[in-house]
Order: C-alpha cells, then sequence, then structure tokens
C-alpha cells in the first residue's frame, strides 16, 4: 500500500516546525529518521495531514558533555550515538545498546529522539533511556519543560508529549565511579523486534554494596517497564549470586504482565525476562567493581 495523500512542510527552523504544529495540531507529525513513521504510513496505521521534516533543522542534532550529563541532540543519527566517543566515555549503556537497533542502514537514518519519542514497547532506546534515568527536554510555542524518562511513556506508542510540543534534546546521566551497565536481548534474527530485552544501571559504593539498581525492560508491555522489585530485592544488599537471582525472579513474576503472540509466549517472555535481567545484572555490577576499583588506584 502506499500512505494517503498529505502535505509536506520542511522545517527551516524549531520556530517554524512549533509553528505548524500550533497551526495544525494533532492532523500533523513531526518526520525524524522516518524509519518507523513512514511504514506506518504506507500501510495507512498512520495518516498524518501534514508531515512536518526537522531533517533540516541542525540545531537538533549533536552529542556534547555538559557538566554531569551528556546531551544529545533528538535528531541525532543512531548511527552518530552509536561511534561517538563522548557516548562511550561516560555513557557506555548506550555505546553497548546501539548494534542490537535494528540493522546499519536504520540507523544510518534512524535518529536518537525519534526512537524516543516514537515508543515502541520493543525499542530498545526507550528502555535505555529509563534505566538511565534520563531527562527528556521538550519545547513548544508556548515554553520548554523537563520530562523525567520514567514519566515519559504513557501507554502503547504514547508519550506525555503534547500535540504542539517536540522532543528536542535527551540528557543522559554520566557514569560515576562505582556504576555499571549492562544491555541483553533475545531475538528470533538479529536486527529483528526483540522477544525480551533488558536494560540495567547499577551502582554500588566503597564497600560492595548496592546503592542503586534501575532494570528496564522491553517488550513485556506496553512501554519499557522499570523493575521496582528489583530495586528493592537489591539496593542495601552485597551483589552476591544469589541476590541476584532472587531479583530477577522478583521482576519476572511481579513487574511484568507479558503477552503471548505467534512469536513466543507469555510463559516463554518470563522466562526470558528472569535469564536476561539475571545475565545482565552479573555483568553491570562485575564492571561496578572493576570501576570503584579503577576510581581507588585513581
Amino acid at each position: 500500500m502506499k500512505p494517503c495523500s498529505f502535505e509536506y512542510v520542511k522545517a527551516e527552523s524549531l520556530e517554524h516546525a512549533l509553528a505548524v504544529l500550533v497551526e495544525h495540531g494533532d492532523e500533523a507529525k513531526i518526520l525524524a529518521g522516518g524509519q518507523s513513521l513512514v511504514p506506518a504510513m504506507n500501510f495507512r496505521l498512520a495518516q498524518p495531514a501534514v508531515l512536518v521534516d526537522l531533517n533540516g533543522v541542525g540545531a537538533l542534532s549533536g552529542i556534547e558533555r555538559v557538566d554531569g550529563m551528556v546531551q544529545v541532540g533528538a535528531m541525532t543519527r543512531q548511527r552518530s550515538a552509536e561511534r561517538s566517543s563522548v557516548l562511550s566515555a561516560h555513557v557506555p549503556l548506550v555505546t553497548e545498546t546501539m548494534p542490537f537497533i535494528a540493522h546499519a542502514q536504520i540507523r544510518n537514518r534512524g535518529t536518537f529522539g525519534g526512537s524516543i519519542a516514537h515508543a515502541d514497547p520493543s525499542a530498545e532506546l526507550p528502555a535505555i533511556s529509563v534505566a538511565l534515568s534520563a531527562t527528556l527536554q521538550v519545547t513548544s510555542s508556548r515554553g520548554s519543560r523537563s520530562i523525567a524518562a520514567s514519566d515519559f511513556y504513557v501507554d502503547l506508542l504514547t508519550t506525555a508529549l503534547e500535540a504542539d510540543e517536540i522532543l528536542v534534546r535527551v540528557d543522559l546521566p554520566i557514569a560515576v565511579p562505582g556504576s555499571g551497565f549492562a544491555f541483553a536481548e533475545v531475538s528470533r534474527r538479529h536486527g529483528d523486534y526483540a522477544l525480551v530485552g533488558v536494560a540495567a544501571s547499577v551502582q554500588c559504593d566503597a564497600s560492595g554494596v548496592c546503592q542503586q539498581a534501575r532494570v528496564s525492560l522491553l517488550s513485556v508491555g506496553p512501554g519499557p517497564v522499570l523493575s521496582t522489585s528489583c530495586a528493592a530485592a537489591l539496593i542495601g544488599e552485597r551483589p552476591t549470586t544469589r541476590t541476584i537471582a532472587d531479583a530477577a525472579a522478583a521482576t519476572a513474576s511481579d513487574d511484568i504482565d507479558p503477552e503471548g503472540d505467534i512469536h513466543a509466549s507469555a510463559r516463554f517472555r518470563r522466562h526470558l525476562a528472569r535469564v536476561l535481567v539475571e545475565r545482565t545484572l552479573t555483568r553491570a555490577f562485575a564492571r561496578a567493581a572493576v570501576s570503584a576499583g579503577a576510581a581507588e588506584q585513581a
């Protein structure tokens, strides 16, 4: 199929794009990388009357360290994020996760902010934004505001963005000494949507006791799912093999409610969630120990 007819507007600036959104409201859609929106339009699952193209707005791209954050412009290509030395040095979970996203051809066009704003429950970037406690900067003709990633995802393909707002930047906290990260997913083939994916971010004190644990799962709910049971089982404890296994079991039994489909049953998804949480936490805590040791030697 081909998309319904629509009006195309190439935004000359952010202000121009915002003005078009004010004029057309819910009938307008933002075009970033187009790797999700264009296929949806071709199948007529999305039928915007107006398409607002942000690809000419260079101010929305770029990766920069500012104080305790790495700021990623919403229109930054996923491939650029994958290859960024700033991200690999300061937010290694992003670097580890990027190769799991679709294929290189998709990442060449897909944008960092576009994936987050699209909010596909099987997408990797929404999950890691929650695991990293990212802050999403959005703006409209009415002004700007910040939204915590954990508050951004409302329901299936639905976010806290208003019709006249645009996601302009993603702020990612810089990794501190004693922190560790890991990502893993299982898919039928590389590049397919994951049956289950897990992003883990942990932090331990100098004695090895867990001070923070954020585990976010994808493909097990209408959006990224933050495991509160996992955090409750780990914070204040030493990350032993038993403690990690118990936390993973609690996540799979208490925090997710996956649906079965032609690719995997709900029971199998729960099993994958437990296994992947245990694996990612084990790697994340091992990296946290290395990070803490390196900080002491420094």
